[in-house]
């Protein structure tokens, strides 16, 4: 059978089992196992129960459900809301504060949750109703919202990243370090915007009377709320920069500190404790399945020799490298309107990283801007992921037209990034 024709099946039939309702992990297994048996003969059980070990048994998946158990920590036990609470005080009469808001929050609980559809529905369930009682335009509730949702790509310590870099055999330290100026600069875009724009056109988001508090309020409240967040983000992230810690090793620190922090300020119980491990062991659990899943199935693609044909015939495309890296952002940013982030890494990794290795283009580079991408890709109408996430916890009068038509600015802004970013290497490498 032709490699094409492979890569073609192999594919197709992961769109359609995602598009039928059969989970990620599942439809990963299904299809390994079945062209296993095809490609690789009677052996395909045994091999592909090597494979899930081989898979797993890494320490650079290590970080994963420290990170998740960090952000189970400070959410359930109620501290990232209060650091909400305390951010919204800065803001004053800020043209369009509470969108505003909605993207600094969305920054600080990205480092938090590690995921963009957590971020939206979180943000959408709390802040839009707020903004629609104030009289918010639409476009001014729902943009800024879903924009915010899918910083969690970006802003480390992000438990994608670390996916994303077991999958792709990047390295995940440098990875979560170069994220973080990509990620605010998508963030300051944002923000750039609506300021602009409700400068510009006051009625998108009226002035509303705003308790005015003293500085030192503002202050104090800041540093009992904000200012432990953050050193415990700083610091996770810090000692991997100064080369102090490993990943795992600061993922750990993380969790330790959030269950310190949330126990010192008494906002700890035995059943958040509970509720906050039971769902780590679920949510790792999934990211782990998936990750075998794509581990065996880049072991189909080698086997058949899909994986060489395709990396000769990329190879032999009379285009430069920088070309060919805006053909796979773009590849990305399609499938990114269908399909969640870490499906895409998994179809996607696979045949990407020969080719990144034998153009000789930067791995990091290439990851940020994949997952800049990514974060683009799911805000992206008419069916990113992220717009349909927050219509389930939208006002009953905000329609999926609405949505749509609100999502297209920040998708303009995170193209700009990615512009930016392929154009200034060093904003990437600078930290690293």
């Amino acid at each position: 059978m032709a490699w094409w024709i492979i890569v073609i099946l192999l594919f197709a039939s992961l769109l359609i089992a995602f598009f039928g309702g059969i989970p990620v992990a599942i439809s990963f297994l299904l299809i390994d196992l079945i062209s296993m048996y095809f490609v690789m003969g009677e052996n395909s059980g045994t091999l592909l129960i090597g494979n899930i070990y081989d898979s797993l048994a890494v320490m650079s998946l290590t970080p994963v459900p420290l990170f998740v158990l960090m952000g189970e920590f400070l959410f359930n036990s109620s501290l990232a809301m209060k650091a909400l609470d305390a951010i919204e005080k800065w803001l004053g009469r800020l043209p369009g504060r509470l969108s505003v808001l909605s993207i600094v929050t969305g920054a600080l609980f990205a480092s938090l949750s590690g995921s963009s559809i957590a971020n939206t529905g979180m943000l959408g369930s709390v802040l839009a109703p707020q903004m629609q009682q104030k009289r918010y335009h639409k476009s001014m509730i729902v943009g800024p919202i879903v924009a915010s949702g899918s910083l969690a790509m970006m802003i480390p310590p992000s438990s994608l990243t670390v996916v994303f870099g077991s999958i792709s055999g990047i390295p995940v330290g440098d990875l979560l370090v170069a994220g973080f100026l990509p990620g605010l600069l998508m963030a300051g875009l944002y923000i750039s915007y609506i300021i602009v724009r409700c400068w510009l056109n006051p009625e998108l988001a009226p002035k509303e009377e705003v308790k005015k508090y003293k500085f030192y309020e503002i202050l104090l409240s800041t540093v009992k709320h904000v200012l432990p967040l953050a050193v415990v983000i700083v610091i996770t992230i810090g000692v991997i920069y100064l080369g102090v810690a490993t990943p795992t090793e600061a993922a750990a620190f993380g969790a330790l500190a959030s269950f310190l922090l949330a126990w010192i300020t008494g906002n700890l119980s035995w059943n958040i404790i509970k509720k906050s491990v039971l769902s780590t062991v679920k949510i790792s659990s999934m990211i782990l399945i998936i990750v075998a899943g794509s581990t065996a199935f880049s072991n189909v693609l080698a086997f058949s020799g899909a994986s060489r044909q395709l990396l000769q015939t990329i190879s032999d495309l009379p285009l430069s490298p920088l070309w060919i890296l805006v053909c796979m952002l773009v590849v990305v940013f399609f499938l990114g309107m269908f399909i969640e982030e870490i499906s895409i890494m998994m179809m996607t990794l696979p045949i990407f990283m020969p080719v990144v290795t034998s153009l000789n283009i930067e791995q990091v580079w290439f990851g940020i801007l994949m997952l800049m991408v990514l974060q683009v890709s799911l805000l992206t109408p008419p069916v990113g992921m992220l717009l349909f996430t927050f219509k389930g916890v939208a006002p009953k009068n905000i329609t999926m037209n609405d949505i749509w038509k609100s999502a297209y600015p920040y998708v303009l802004c995170g193209i700009i990034a990615v512009i930016i970013i392929l154009n200034f290497k060093p904003i990437v490498n600078i930290l690293i």
